[in-house]
Protein backbone atom coordinates (compact mmCIF):
# COMPACT_ATOMS: atom_id res chain seq x y z
CA UNK A 1 0.00 0.00 0.00
CA UNK A 2 1.86 2.99 -1.11
CA UNK A 3 1.18 6.80 -2.58
CA UNK A 4 3.74 8.46 -4.39
CA UNK A 5 4.37 11.90 -6.25
CA UNK A 6 6.20 12.59 -9.04
CA UNK A 7 8.90 15.19 -9.41
CA UNK A 8 7.74 18.07 -11.93
CA UNK A 9 6.60 16.95 -14.66
CA UNK A 10 6.26 20.41 -16.92
CA UNK A 11 4.63 23.72 -16.11
CA UNK A 12 1.22 24.25 -17.11
CA UNK A 13 -0.55 27.97 -16.93
CA UNK A 14 2.99 28.40 -15.36
CA UNK A 15 1.75 25.94 -12.52
CA UNK A 16 3.61 22.82 -11.76
CA UNK A 17 1.84 19.64 -12.93
CA UNK A 18 2.37 16.30 -11.33
CA UNK A 19 1.72 12.93 -11.57
CA UNK A 20 0.67 10.81 -8.54
CA UNK A 21 0.19 6.82 -8.16
CA UNK A 22 -2.14 5.35 -5.70
CA UNK A 23 -1.11 1.28 -5.31
CA UNK A 24 -2.82 -1.46 -2.44
CA UNK A 25 -1.35 -4.62 -2.50
CA UNK A 26 -4.26 -6.66 -4.37
CA UNK A 27 -3.10 -5.79 -8.14
CA UNK A 28 -4.82 -2.12 -8.30
CA UNK A 29 -2.57 1.05 -9.24
CA UNK A 30 -3.75 4.37 -10.22
CA UNK A 31 -2.44 6.99 -12.18
CA UNK A 32 -3.85 10.38 -11.21
CA UNK A 33 -2.59 13.72 -11.98
CA UNK A 34 -3.42 17.47 -10.28
CA UNK A 35 -3.93 18.73 -13.89
CA UNK A 36 -7.51 18.34 -14.36
CA UNK A 37 -7.91 15.85 -11.25
CA UNK A 38 -7.11 13.36 -14.27
CA UNK A 39 -7.26 9.53 -13.62
CA UNK A 40 -4.95 8.74 -16.62
CA UNK A 41 -4.68 4.64 -15.81
CA UNK A 42 -6.61 2.60 -13.69
CA UNK A 43 -4.98 -0.67 -13.46
CA UNK A 44 -7.13 -3.75 -11.89
CA UNK A 45 -6.60 -7.52 -12.08
CA UNK A 46 -8.48 -9.49 -14.46
CA UNK A 47 -10.08 -13.98 -13.84
CA UNK A 48 -6.33 -14.54 -14.45
CA UNK A 49 -4.59 -11.87 -12.42
CA UNK A 50 -3.22 -10.39 -14.92
CA UNK A 51 -3.74 -6.15 -14.36
CA UNK A 52 -6.00 -5.12 -17.12
CA UNK A 53 -5.74 -0.94 -17.50
CA UNK A 54 -9.42 -0.57 -17.72
CA UNK A 55 -9.67 3.06 -18.44
CA UNK A 56 -8.95 5.27 -21.72
CA UNK A 57 -6.61 8.03 -22.18
CA UNK A 58 -2.93 8.47 -22.73
CA UNK A 59 0.69 7.15 -22.20
CA UNK A 60 2.13 10.77 -21.16
CA UNK A 61 0.06 13.48 -19.50
CA UNK A 62 1.24 16.43 -22.20
CA UNK A 63 -1.40 15.02 -24.67
CA UNK A 64 -3.83 15.59 -23.03
CA UNK A 65 -2.68 19.15 -24.07
CA UNK A 66 -2.17 18.62 -27.23
CA UNK A 67 -4.10 21.02 -29.77
CA UNK A 68 -5.71 17.69 -31.80
CA UNK A 69 -7.20 16.26 -28.60
CA UNK A 70 -8.68 19.51 -27.62
CA UNK A 71 -9.89 19.78 -31.25
CA UNK A 72 -12.31 16.88 -30.48
CA UNK A 73 -12.39 16.82 -27.09
CA UNK A 74 -13.75 14.18 -24.82
CA UNK A 75 -12.89 14.59 -21.16
CA UNK A 76 -10.93 12.17 -20.95
CA UNK A 77 -10.66 10.91 -16.76
CA UNK A 78 -11.21 14.47 -15.62
CA UNK A 79 -12.97 16.23 -12.99
CA UNK A 80 -15.97 18.15 -14.63
CA UNK A 81 -17.43 21.40 -12.79
CA UNK A 82 -18.57 23.83 -11.90
CA UNK A 83 -21.42 22.28 -13.62
CA UNK A 84 -21.65 18.73 -15.38
CA UNK A 85 -23.40 18.39 -18.36
CA UNK A 86 -25.87 20.67 -20.12
CA UNK A 87 -27.14 24.17 -18.84
CA UNK A 88 -29.99 25.41 -20.96
CA UNK A 89 -28.93 28.24 -22.73
CA UNK A 90 -26.16 28.75 -20.42
CA UNK A 91 -28.44 30.65 -17.92
CA UNK A 92 -29.93 30.01 -14.87
CA UNK A 93 -32.42 31.92 -12.15
CA UNK A 94 -31.13 32.84 -8.80
CA UNK A 95 -32.72 35.00 -6.27
CA UNK A 96 -34.89 36.92 -8.72
CA UNK A 97 -31.85 37.07 -11.54
CA UNK A 98 -30.74 35.30 -14.33
CA UNK A 99 -27.40 34.09 -14.21
CA UNK A 100 -25.59 33.86 -17.99
CA UNK A 101 -22.95 31.72 -17.95
CA UNK A 102 -20.31 31.39 -21.13
CA UNK A 103 -21.88 29.22 -23.76
CA UNK A 104 -19.30 26.63 -24.87
CA UNK A 105 -21.70 24.48 -26.90
CA UNK A 106 -23.97 27.15 -28.40
CA UNK A 107 -26.57 28.40 -26.70
CA UNK A 108 -26.13 25.71 -24.06
CA UNK A 109 -23.16 25.52 -21.70
CA UNK A 110 -21.44 22.13 -21.05
CA UNK A 111 -19.29 20.93 -18.18
CA UNK A 112 -18.65 23.73 -17.27
CA UNK A 113 -17.36 26.19 -19.90
CA UNK A 114 -14.43 26.66 -21.92
CA UNK A 115 -12.18 26.27 -19.51
CA UNK A 116 -13.76 24.47 -16.40
CA UNK A 117 -12.00 22.18 -13.78
CA UNK A 118 -11.52 19.71 -16.00
CA UNK A 119 -8.31 22.07 -17.81
CA UNK A 120 -7.10 23.91 -14.68
CA UNK A 121 -3.88 22.54 -13.21
CA UNK A 122 -5.19 21.76 -9.18
CA UNK A 123 -3.13 22.79 -6.61
CA UNK A 124 -1.57 19.55 -4.30
CA UNK A 125 -2.92 19.53 -1.07
CA UNK A 126 -1.27 15.86 0.15
CA UNK A 127 -0.19 12.56 -0.58
CA UNK A 128 -0.82 10.09 1.86
CA UNK A 129 0.61 6.75 2.50
CA UNK A 130 -1.48 5.79 5.79
CA UNK A 131 -3.92 4.77 6.74
CA UNK A 132 -4.40 4.55 3.11
CA UNK A 133 -3.38 5.72 -0.43
CA UNK A 134 -4.93 8.89 -0.48
CA UNK A 135 -4.19 12.30 -2.78
CA UNK A 136 -5.53 15.30 -2.14
CA UNK A 137 -5.90 18.39 -4.25
CA UNK A 138 -8.22 21.71 -3.94
CA UNK A 139 -8.88 25.38 -6.75
CA UNK A 140 -10.29 28.10 -5.74
CA UNK A 141 -12.73 29.44 -8.73
CA UNK A 142 -13.02 32.79 -8.46
CA UNK A 143 -15.95 34.96 -8.82
CA UNK A 144 -17.30 35.17 -12.37
CA UNK A 145 -15.26 32.24 -13.64
CA UNK A 146 -16.68 31.42 -16.79
CA UNK A 147 -20.22 33.43 -15.87
CA UNK A 148 -20.27 31.78 -12.40
CA UNK A 149 -20.90 33.94 -9.14
CA UNK A 150 -19.38 33.51 -5.70
CA UNK A 151 -15.56 32.40 -5.44
CA UNK A 152 -15.62 28.68 -5.14
CA UNK A 153 -13.19 27.08 -3.06
CA UNK A 154 -12.68 22.59 -4.27
CA UNK A 155 -11.20 20.12 -2.54
CA UNK A 156 -11.21 16.52 -4.34
CA UNK A 157 -9.57 13.51 -2.82
CA UNK A 158 -8.92 9.89 -4.20
CA UNK A 159 -8.32 6.95 -2.20
CA UNK A 160 -8.02 3.60 -2.40
CA UNK A 161 -8.38 0.13 -0.36
CA UNK A 162 -7.58 -3.16 -0.22
CA UNK A 163 -11.16 -3.97 -1.63
CA UNK A 164 -9.80 -2.62 -5.12
CA UNK A 165 -11.73 0.49 -4.57
CA UNK A 166 -11.03 3.79 -5.61
CA UNK A 167 -13.36 6.56 -3.58
CA UNK A 168 -13.88 10.02 -4.84
CA UNK A 169 -14.76 13.05 -3.12
CA UNK A 170 -15.28 16.61 -3.69
CA UNK A 171 -16.74 19.30 -0.82
CA UNK A 172 -17.01 22.86 -2.02
CA UNK A 173 -17.56 26.36 0.06
CA UNK A 174 -18.89 29.63 -1.73
CA UNK A 175 -19.06 33.15 -0.91
CA UNK A 176 -22.09 34.12 -2.87
CA UNK A 177 -24.85 31.60 -3.84
CA UNK A 178 -23.79 30.15 -6.93
CA UNK A 179 -24.63 27.15 -9.34
CA UNK A 180 -22.45 23.78 -8.77
CA UNK A 181 -23.35 19.89 -9.49
CA UNK A 182 -19.89 17.73 -10.20
CA UNK A 183 -18.54 14.43 -11.34
CA UNK A 184 -15.85 12.90 -12.91
CA UNK A 185 -15.98 12.15 -16.66
CA UNK A 186 -13.22 8.23 -16.68
CA UNK A 187 -14.06 6.64 -19.58
CA UNK A 188 -14.16 2.46 -18.83
CA UNK A 189 -13.76 -0.07 -20.87
CA UNK A 190 -13.37 -3.48 -19.29
CA UNK A 191 -11.89 -5.59 -21.52
CA UNK A 192 -8.68 -3.06 -21.73
CA UNK A 193 -7.94 -3.32 -24.84
CA UNK A 194 -9.86 -0.54 -26.36
CA UNK A 195 -12.38 -3.14 -28.42
CA UNK A 196 -15.60 -2.42 -28.44
CA UNK A 197 -18.08 -2.82 -25.67
CA UNK A 198 -21.39 -3.84 -26.82
CA UNK A 199 -20.67 -7.03 -25.16
CA UNK A 200 -20.25 -5.38 -21.03
CA UNK A 201 -23.43 -6.86 -19.22
CA UNK A 202 -24.50 -3.37 -17.49
CA UNK A 203 -27.43 -2.85 -14.32
CA UNK A 204 -28.61 0.80 -13.38
CA UNK A 205 -30.62 0.83 -10.55
CA UNK A 206 -33.19 2.93 -11.89
CA UNK A 207 -37.03 3.62 -12.99
CA UNK A 208 -36.97 6.72 -14.34
CA UNK A 209 -34.59 8.51 -16.85
CA UNK A 210 -34.81 12.04 -18.11
CA UNK A 211 -36.63 13.08 -20.87
CA UNK A 212 -34.32 15.07 -23.28
CA UNK A 213 -34.37 17.56 -26.42
CA UNK A 214 -32.73 16.90 -29.83
CA UNK A 215 -29.33 19.03 -27.45
CA UNK A 216 -29.62 16.22 -24.66
CA UNK A 217 -30.63 19.11 -22.70
CA UNK A 218 -32.71 17.42 -19.82
CA UNK A 219 -36.59 19.40 -20.38
CA UNK A 220 -37.80 18.64 -16.55
CA UNK A 221 -39.93 15.48 -17.75
CA UNK A 222 -39.63 12.13 -15.78
CA UNK A 223 -39.63 8.96 -18.09
CA UNK A 224 -40.68 5.31 -17.35
CA UNK A 225 -37.93 2.67 -18.42
CA UNK A 226 -40.36 0.10 -18.08
CA UNK A 227 -40.84 -1.11 -21.54
CA UNK A 228 -38.47 0.38 -23.13
CA UNK A 229 -34.61 0.86 -24.47
CA UNK A 230 -33.01 2.60 -21.71
CA UNK A 231 -34.37 -0.75 -18.80
CA UNK A 232 -31.37 -1.38 -17.24
CA UNK A 233 -32.81 -2.84 -14.03
CA UNK A 234 -31.88 -6.29 -15.26
CA UNK A 235 -28.42 -7.09 -16.55
CA UNK A 236 -28.43 -6.58 -20.33
CA UNK A 237 -25.58 -6.15 -22.75
CA UNK A 238 -24.89 -2.57 -23.79
CA UNK A 239 -26.16 -3.72 -27.25
CA UNK A 240 -28.84 -5.61 -26.65
CA UNK A 241 -31.88 -2.99 -26.72
CA UNK A 242 -29.77 0.35 -28.50
CA UNK A 243 -29.50 1.48 -31.65
CA UNK A 244 -26.33 0.93 -32.96
CA UNK A 245 -25.83 4.64 -34.04
CA UNK A 246 -26.84 6.30 -31.26
CA UNK A 247 -25.74 3.95 -28.33
CA UNK A 248 -26.97 5.85 -24.97
CA UNK A 249 -26.18 9.53 -23.74
CA UNK A 250 -29.04 9.24 -21.03
CA UNK A 251 -29.65 10.79 -17.42
CA UNK A 252 -30.81 8.32 -15.11
CA UNK A 253 -32.78 8.87 -11.85
CA UNK A 254 -31.60 6.19 -9.32
CA UNK A 255 -34.15 4.57 -6.84
CA UNK A 256 -33.15 6.27 -3.67
CA UNK A 257 -33.64 9.23 -2.14
CA UNK A 258 -30.60 12.04 -2.87
CA UNK A 259 -28.13 12.36 -0.56
CA UNK A 260 -28.61 8.07 0.55
CA UNK A 261 -25.34 6.03 0.38
CA UNK A 262 -26.49 3.64 -2.58
CA UNK A 263 -25.69 1.54 -6.10
CA UNK A 264 -25.49 3.80 -9.18
CA UNK A 265 -24.34 1.05 -11.58
CA UNK A 266 -22.52 -2.19 -12.46
CA UNK A 267 -21.19 -3.52 -15.26
CA UNK A 268 -19.79 -6.75 -16.14
CA UNK A 269 -17.15 -7.61 -19.51
CA UNK A 270 -17.25 -11.40 -19.92
CA UNK A 271 -14.03 -11.22 -21.95
CA UNK A 272 -12.09 -10.69 -18.73
CA UNK A 273 -14.36 -11.12 -16.28
CA UNK A 274 -14.22 -7.77 -14.44
CA UNK A 275 -16.89 -6.10 -12.53
CA UNK A 276 -17.08 -2.71 -11.49
CA UNK A 277 -19.36 -1.64 -9.12
CA UNK A 278 -20.65 2.33 -8.95
CA UNK A 279 -22.03 3.42 -5.41
CA UNK A 280 -22.85 7.33 -4.84
CA UNK A 281 -24.49 9.23 -2.93
CA UNK A 282 -25.85 11.40 -5.66
CA UNK A 283 -29.40 11.28 -6.93
CA UNK A 284 -28.73 10.43 -10.75
CA UNK A 285 -26.34 9.42 -12.92
CA UNK A 286 -25.40 9.73 -16.53
CA UNK A 287 -24.46 7.07 -19.28
CA UNK A 288 -22.52 7.88 -21.93
CA UNK A 289 -20.96 5.33 -24.38
CA UNK A 290 -19.01 7.22 -26.53
CA UNK A 291 -20.92 8.13 -29.77
CA UNK A 292 -18.51 11.02 -30.43
CA UNK A 293 -15.16 9.63 -29.88
CA UNK A 294 -12.57 9.96 -32.31
CA UNK A 295 -9.29 9.98 -30.32
CA UNK A 296 -5.78 9.23 -32.37
CA UNK A 297 -2.49 8.57 -30.61
CA UNK A 298 -4.39 6.77 -27.22
CA UNK A 299 -2.52 4.49 -24.91
CA UNK A 300 -0.29 2.32 -26.98
CA UNK A 301 -0.74 4.37 -30.04
CA UNK A 302 -4.65 3.35 -30.09
CA UNK A 303 -7.15 4.96 -31.91
CA UNK A 304 -10.04 5.15 -29.38
CA UNK A 305 -13.47 5.30 -32.25
CA UNK A 306 -17.24 5.46 -31.18
CA UNK A 307 -18.39 2.81 -28.94
CA UNK A 308 -15.22 1.40 -27.30
CA UNK A 309 -15.93 2.89 -23.77
CA UNK A 310 -18.48 3.76 -21.59
CA UNK A 311 -18.74 6.50 -18.94
CA UNK A 312 -21.05 6.72 -15.77
CA UNK A 313 -20.99 9.52 -14.53
CA UNK A 314 -22.65 10.40 -11.09
CA UNK A 315 -24.09 13.73 -10.13
CA UNK A 316 -27.77 15.79 -9.37
CA UNK A 317 -30.17 15.56 -12.59
CA UNK A 318 -28.74 17.31 -15.53
CA UNK A 319 -30.04 20.83 -15.74
CA UNK A 320 -31.72 20.96 -12.58
CA UNK A 321 -30.37 24.72 -11.94
CA UNK A 322 -33.60 25.64 -14.70
CA UNK A 323 -35.99 22.69 -12.70
CA UNK A 324 -37.56 23.34 -9.95
CA UNK A 325 -38.75 19.76 -9.35
CA UNK A 326 -35.43 18.48 -9.81
CA UNK A 327 -32.90 18.39 -6.94
CA UNK A 328 -31.51 21.74 -5.53
CA UNK A 329 -28.01 22.64 -7.45
CA UNK A 330 -27.78 26.09 -5.54
CA UNK A 331 -24.83 26.36 -3.17
CA UNK A 332 -25.33 29.13 -0.43
CA UNK A 333 -22.55 31.07 1.85
CA UNK A 334 -22.19 28.51 5.06
CA UNK A 335 -23.33 25.61 3.36
CA UNK A 336 -21.12 22.82 1.99
CA UNK A 337 -21.21 20.99 -1.59
CA UNK A 338 -20.52 17.25 -0.94
CA UNK A 339 -20.16 14.75 -3.27
CA UNK A 340 -19.20 10.69 -2.77
CA UNK A 341 -19.09 8.56 -5.18
CA UNK A 342 -16.67 5.02 -4.67
CA UNK A 343 -15.60 2.14 -7.86
CA UNK A 344 -15.15 -1.27 -7.19
CA UNK A 345 -13.15 -3.71 -8.60
CA UNK A 346 -13.92 -7.51 -8.54
CA UNK A 347 -13.71 -10.68 -11.00
CA UNK A 348 -16.69 -12.86 -11.50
Amino acid sequence: MKATQSDVLFLHQNQEVYGITLENDKGMRVCLSNYGGLIQSLIVPDRECKGIDVVLGFDDLQSYLSEDYLANYPYFGAIIGRYANRIANARFPLDGHMVQVSANTPPHQLHGGFSGFDKKVWNMVSVENKPLPKAVFSYLSVDGEEGFPGNLNVEISFEINTCNELILEIKAHTDKPTAINMTHHTYFNLNGDGSFIGGHVVEIPASKYLAQDKDYVATGKLLDVHGTAHDFTQPKTIQHDWKPEEGYDQGFVLDKPAGVWGKAASVYSPQTGIQLEIFTDQPGVQFYTGKYLNVSGGKSGKHYKPFTSFCLETQQHTNAVNIPSFPNTILRPGEEYRHKTSYRFSTL
